[in-house]
């Protein structure tokens, strides 16, 4: 499993934020804890293997953001059964 993190322009508000899960979700159903954050300018999800750099960015520069990089790392689970 691995956590991607991707840099992304244009969320103002929780509205941007679901809708940039949303996208994501739809271009990878397998993904797993979706999130974004407008502050932190980034969406992070788990995905099993890596995630097509070139959907992802075709995903959320469609949608009328502006994907600005991603970065994947292995996921190590936290927690008292990780």
């Amino acid at each position: 499993m691995n956590k991607v993190t991707v840099k992304i322009e244009g969320m103002m508000c929780g509205m941007c934020e679901a809708h940039i899960c949303d996208t994501i979700r739809r271009a990878f159903p397998d993904a797993k804890k979706v999130k974004a954050s407008k502050a932190q300018k980034e969406a992070t999800f788990l995905i099993d293997g890596s995630a097509d750099t070139e959907k992802l960015k075709k995903a959320i520069n469609d949608t009328g953001y502006t994907f600005i990089s991603v970065g994947s790392e292995p996921y190590k689970k936290h927690g008292l059964f990780g």
